[in-house]
């Protein structure tokens, strides 16, 4: 392998032309301006060493640059920031690897450029127009033959890059190329170790390992084909699993139809089968019912012959019944009018009572008020007395203080002219004469004494002012302090009676409360007995409507309770032996009851015939019997029960004894009981349940489909289940009566309920006032109490001042005596003569003698003034309250005034009130004596209609008995009618093919929606025995006739219901059989297109199979050819980590060296996990990479780049100070790795700062700063010769 012998760097100014190649230039490729040549030779161990900020690590960037490495990696954003800037130089700060910082102090530091400044947006100044603007790198390489290769890159003008290789101009893609056949793989950068690389690797994550060892394999490349084949592979394969599936459902499909068709086959058979089997039996049906009906028609018709003559004979009795009815319901218009009137009436009398208790409450109260304002006027005059006293007595303490006054100033001036002595003119001369000498010595201190004396006044009389306020101030705060103990006084009494006030109402509003309670309870009592009572008598009525079918009932349980009587093993009818569970069943259950409702249940045949025959002996009527013994009852269709919730057997909502549980049985069949129409179209129509349903309001859906509904006789027969319960009514009637008479009367308010009112009203009025009167009290108080603290405030604020005055006075008194002794030591010294010969002890008894009559007559003067102030100033405040008290007095009057005419009032409205209210009673009682007269006429007139209704009841005998037998025949007719129309109906809905005559009409033409009256499966009901004619029922043929031919003859003779049995089982049987096959008729058309669809099914399985295959086999030969070069590079590594991580780790010492190995997280696809690394040191158990320490790390990630850089491994290896981590043991043992390894097909080149390790390289390459040609330069030295 060949090695790298120099690099070569250089730059065109934009303003030079360009030079050839071999020429001599200057190079300007980042801190390098002008030419250099970093010249290697020969050595296979260069060191480039250097300070700090020389340039060590631009020309690993410019080593970089040459063999294709983007500018991203090269600390650089552009290629134009890696051509050498001037003027970065001269402004920039350079840092500790040889980049540069812009200076902010515009001063120069260095010449390094920064690589993180961008020009290419600013215009150059006149002193920057001459940097260069493009810049080249060449290598020179010489090969295994001895070969030169130059490999140049050039930055252009445009700041992009342009490739030579040998001086031909070349493409990015064919520079590559011509480094990848020297084994120098610009991709995996196997040959360059960059500044922090080892502590990235030393750090990386086992994905990141995985990642380096695909770069390094060059498996990396079929990544994202094998992401995009492992894609389609999924794809594919689970298409074709779709369409596997969806072959297999259809392949499932074609069999389940091939034996559906085979089953509808069957199913057709059978349906023949059972259609015959139907219109057999509907023919046997019609057959009958066409019998039946022409042999009713027949008698119905003598029958009503009869019945004219019995009618007539009973018209006449009918006329005055009718009349009597109209008289009653006259008259009883009438006493319903009059108690209305009476009610009314009542209500105003109870209205105008009512009205009289406010005015009574409002009377007493005001009555409270004017005792109360009497009481409180009477109080508060008394005040006004005791203040009008108050202010006699102040007015005759001021005249007698100006009447002593007066007095003192006339003695005064007796006494002033008395005790004073005049001297004579000599002695006055003289006098002045010394007074003018003492004044001229004393003149200074005669004037601070004068200035003193003013200032002495005129503090006295702020002293004074003072303290009189302060006095004033402590009274008015005493003053204040009492009424505040009067109001709590006061106030402490009126709380006691608002206690007790309070304690009363409470007592009396409990009383009143529990007086009311009682009151409203017999009210309710009263109108809940009433409402009972309206509800029993409102029952009581509805059971006589049907009078006369009550009386046919009397008469019928007489009947049934004589053959009791007669004959033991008659229970009774059915409607007396079973009740509802739920009252909502009772309308349902007639219904379902039927003919039935009367049926009479015996033990046995036997005892039937006899019953039968004693009613024919006794002409008692007719009767159905239904005999224990030999009745024949169907079992209830465990299918039906729990088919919906909304449905349940109609057996099950009765009640019964177990004894008759045969007989009920037989009344209720198989009929359901729906709780709405919804519920019973669905049991019949939607689950076809052959069943007579019925729902809670009567309507009724028949087997054959028919339905019925609206309110009918067996609505009417519903109310009979209350029969049992008319005596009950009565008996309760009578009782509520008993128990409304013994209610006590208090609807209405009584006296002491009134008296007691208003006396609660009285004590909440009182209350009330004295609640006002205590609010106004704490208001007061809440007053009087501010007005004391800003009393006591003003006497805080005013007291302080008070002492300093008088303190200052104190002082102004003892300087004004230090002046004044002065002063009268030169008078004793000046008037010594003077005194002795006047006889006085010195001039100021004299000038005092003169002077006290005055100072006395002042004082006296300024005690009268003083108290004659405060008397005046008493004498206002008492005028106030005076004023204040008259005023209350007038106001309390004024209100006493009103409620007095407020009294009078309401005593006029009370007399009117009262005059209203006797007019009212005398009416009602009136009314009263009118309500008995006419309650009388209508008893007369009630007993008149019961006397007619006998009559007739007497003379329609006959027409009951002939009605009971044409009702009959009707019945039987219109079931017979009903059950036919039901049948053809059903025939024309199923579309049942029903042999027709020639002359029939079709069955299109049967309406399909007509309703008829009766139910088949009703009981027999008489007629009303005084309707006037009877109307034979129409037997409808719709026009179509039957042919009954193809019917058989024994057949025709047979009507026995067992035969009916028999061949509606036939039916069932069939519906059965085809109920259990459910077949799929439609399978034959479904089959053909399944068939279709599984050809087009096979075909896309075929081509997704293939598809699959295809895109397996694609992915399996990527994933095979990824993981062989991963796996070959992985275990040359694997291989090589561990004698490589040795040798970096043996000394002396240790001669074994440490220990290291790789290990894969997924060994099939080892390029989809991660790869971890362990290293442990020597003499070092083994730990996790992150806890070695940081020489440690760096050496086991050199051990990992060696061994790595040995998988293809370049001609030459260039590492950027790796060992800045390491100590000097480990740099030394690096040193010597790479010597022992340095030699042909192995060239080093090692960028350090470490002795130990380029001391012992075979070259230096030394990088310094010109500082006057503002670039780094480069020196070579063979260190070969000196070793």
């Amino acid at each position: 392998m060949g090695k790298l012998i120099r690099l070569e760097l250089f730059s065109m100014e934009h303003c030079r032309r360009v030079v050839p190649a071999n020429a001599n230039g200057s190079l300007d490729f980042k801190s390098y301006k002008g030419h250099h040549t970093l010249l290697f030779g020969d050595s296979y161990f260069t060191s480039i060493i250097g300070p700090n900020g020389s340039g060590k690590s631009n020309s690993m960037d410019a080593i970089s640059f040459v063999l294709g490495i983007k500018s991203s990696h090269l600390r650089s954003s552009h290629l134009r920031d890696l051509v050498y800037r001037g003027r970065v130089l001269r402004t920039s700060t350079i840092n500790g690897d040889g980049s540069a910082t812009k200076a902010t102090n515009g001063h120069t530091n260095g010449d390094v450029p920064s690589d993180e400044e961008d020009d290419d947006d600013t215009q150059p100044s006149q002193t920057e127009r001459q940097d260069p603007k493009s810049a080249w790198v060449m290598a020179v390489y010489e090969d295994d033959m001895g070969d030169e290769q130059l490999w140049k890159r050039t930055i252009t003008n445009q700041g992009a890059s342009e490739y030579r290789i040998n001086n031909r101009v070349v493409s990015a893609q064919q520079y590559n190329e011509g480094l990848e056949v020297e084994n120098i793989l610009i991709k995996a950068r196997n040959f360059l170790v960059f500044q922090g690389d080892v502590e990235a690797i030393a750090s990386q994550s086992p994905k990141d390992l995985t990642r380096l060892v695909e770069q390094i394999s060059g498996s990396l490349e079929y990544k994202s084909e094998y992401e995009r084949l492992k894609d389609a592979q999924e794809q594919t394969a689970e298409q074709q699993n779709f369409t596997l599936n969806r072959r297999r459902g259809i392949n499932a499909e074609v069999k389940q139809y091939q034996e559906q068709k085979r089953e509808a086959d069957n199913y057709e058979k059978k349906a023949d089968e059972r259609d015959q089997a139907v219109v057999t039996h509907i023919l046997w049906k019609l057959f009958h019912f066409q019998r039946v009906m022409e042999e009713s028609g027949a008698e119905i018709k003598k029958h009503q012959e009869e019945l004219k003559e019995f009618r007539r004979g009973v018209e006449k009795y009918e006329k005055g019944l009718d009349d009597a009815k109209k008289d009653q319901a006259r008259v009883g218009r009438d006493v319903g009018k009059v108690e209305r009137n009476i009610k009314r009436k009542a209500k105003e009398v109870e209205e105008k009572e009512n009205g009289l208790i406010p005015i009574d409450e409002k009377m007493g109260i005001s009555n409270e008020k004017l005792k109360k304002y009497s009481k409180r006027i009477a109080e508060i005059a008394k005040e006004r007395d005791g203040q009008s006293s108050t202010i006699a007595q102040l007015n005759k303490g001021l005249k007698l203080v100006g009447k002593a006054s007066a007095k003192w100033e006339a003695e005064w001036q007796k006494r002033a002219k008395t005790e004073g002595r005049q001297l004579d003119e000599a002695d006055l001369r003289e006098y002045n004469r010394l007074k003018e000498e003492v004044n001229k010595r004393t003149s200074a201190n005669q004037t601070k004494a004068d200035n003193l004396t003013r200032q002495k006044k005129t503090d006295e009389e702020t002293v004074n002012s003072l303290e009189s306020k302060v006095k004033s101030t402590e009274w008015h705060v005493a003053k204040l302090e009492g009424e505040m103990n009067e109001i709590n006084e006061r106030k402490a009494s009126i709380e006691d009676q608002v206690k007790q006030a309070s304690k009363e109402t409470e007592g009396k509003k409990k009383e009143f409360n529990s007086m009311t309670s009682a009151r409203l309870r017999a009210a309710q009592n009263q109108t809940e007995l009433d409402e009972k009572l309206q509800e029993v008598l409102k029952k009581l009525l509805e059971a006589d409507d049907g009078r006369r079918q009550s009386e046919k009932e009397l008469r019928i349980k007489e009947t049934i309770a004589t053959l009791k009587r007669i004959f033991p093993g008659v229970r009774g009818r059915i409607s007396e032996l079973c009740k509802p569970k739920l009252k909502k069943y009772g309308d349902a259950v007639s219904t379902v009851l039927g003919r039935h409702f009367d049926a009479v249940v015996v033990d046995n045949e036997k005892t039937a015939k006899e019953c039968i025959q004693y009613l024919r002996d006794r002409r008692a009527g007719q009767a159905t019997f239904i005999p224990l013994d030999s009745i024949q009852v169907k079992p209830i269709s465990s299918n039906l029960k729990g088919m919906h919730r909304g449905m349940r057997m109609a057996i099950d909502t009765i009640e019964y004894e177990s004894s008759v549980e045969r007989a009920m049985s037989y009344a209720c069949g198989n009929a359901v009981v729906c709780d709405d129409l919804g519920v019973a179209k669905y049991i019949c129509y939607e689950k076809g349940v052959e069943a007579k349903a019925v729902t809670l309001d009567g309507t009724v859906i028949h087997k054959g489909g028919l339905m019925t509904g609206g309110r009918g006789p067996g609505q009417q027969n519903a109310r009979r289940w209350e029969d049992t319960e008319v005596e009950n009514l009565r008996k309760l009637k009578d009782n509520l009566l008993a128990e409304i008479a013994s209610l006590p009367k208090g609807h209405r308010r009584g006296t002491e309920e009134e008296t007691l009112q208003g006396d609660l009203t009285g004590l909440e009025q009182r209350l009330t006032y004295a609640r006002e009167e205590l609010k106004g009290l704490e208001r007061n108080l809440s007053s009087k109490a501010k007005e004391t603290d800003f009393a006591q405030r003003q006497l805080e604020e005013v007291k302080p001042k008070y002492e300093e005055r008088l303190r200052e006075l104190r002082n102004i008194e003892e300087n004004l005596k230090e002046f004044v002794d002065a002063i009268g030591e030169v008078e004793d010294e000046v008037f010594t003569d003077f005194c002795r010969r006047l006889r006085y002890d010195n001039i100021r008894t004299y000038e005092a003698q003169q002077g006290s009559l005055q100072q006395e007559g002042a004082q006296k003067k300024l005690e009268y003034k003083t108290q004659k102030s405060k008397l005046e100033n008493q004498l206002s405040f008492e005028n106030q309250r005076l004023q204040t008290t008259q005023e209350r007095i007038r106001n309390l009057e004024a209100q006493s005034e009103r409620d007095q005419t407020l009294i009078s009032e309401l005593e006029v409205e009370k007399e009117t009130l009262k005059g209203d209210l006797d007019t009212l009673n005398v009416e009602l009682e009136q009314m009263k004596q009118q309500l008995e007269e006419e309650k009388v006429k209508h008893d007369k007139k009630a007993e008149k209609v019961a006397e007619q209704r006998r009559e007739v009841q007497k003379r329609s005998k006959n027409v009951d008995g002939t009605l009971k037998l044409v009702a009959d025949l009707e019945a039987e007719i219109q079931r017979n009618v009903s059950s036919r129309y039901a049948i053809l109906r059903r025939c024309k809905l199923e579309d049942i093919d029903l042999p027709l005559t020639e002359d029939s009409r079709s069955l299109d033409q049967l309406p399909v929606d007509e309703l008829l009256q009766n139910d088949p499966d009703e009981m027999d009901l008489d007629d009303d025995p005084n309707s006037s004619s009877v109307n034979p029922q129409v037997a409808r043929d719709y026009g179509i006739d039957v042919f009954f031919e193809d019917l058989e003859d024994d057949l025709k003779e047979n009507e026995d219901e067992k035969l009916d049995e028999e061949l509606q089982d036939k039916i069932d049987a069939l519906n059965s059989e085809l109920d259990k096959m459910a077949p799929n008729m439609r399978a034959i058309e479904r089959l053909e297109g399944v068939e279709n669809k599984l050809k087009t099914t096979e075909k896309d399985f075929e081509d997704a199979r293939k598809q699959a295959k295809k895109a397996k086999d694609d992915f399996q030969a990527v994933k095979e050819q990824r993981f062989e070069l991963f796996n070959k590079a992985f275990s040359h590594i694997s291989e090589q980590i561990s004698q490589v991580y040795k040798d970096l780790t043996r000394s002396v010492n240790l001669p074994m060296g440490g220990q290291a190995y790789l290990d894969m997280e997924d060994s099939d696809e080892p390029y989809l996990e991660g790869i971890k690394y362990h290293a442990m040191p020597p003499m070092k158990r083994f730990r996790d990479m992150e806890h070695l320490s940081g020489g440690e790390k760096t050496m086991a990630a050199l051990a990992l780049l060696f061994a790595i850089h040995s998988y293809q491994p370049s001609p030459f290896f260039v590492l950027d100070e790796v060992d800045a981590a390491l100590d000097n043991a480990n740099v030394a043992k690096i040193s010597n790795y790479i010597r022992e390894h340095a030699g042909p097909g192995m060239q080093f080149i090692v960028i350090s700062l470490k002795t130990g390790l380029f001391q012992g390289s075979e070259a230096l390459v030394g990088i310094y700063r010109d500082q006057a040609a503002n670039s780094s330069k480069a020196l070579t030295l063979d260190l070969r010769k000196y070793q």
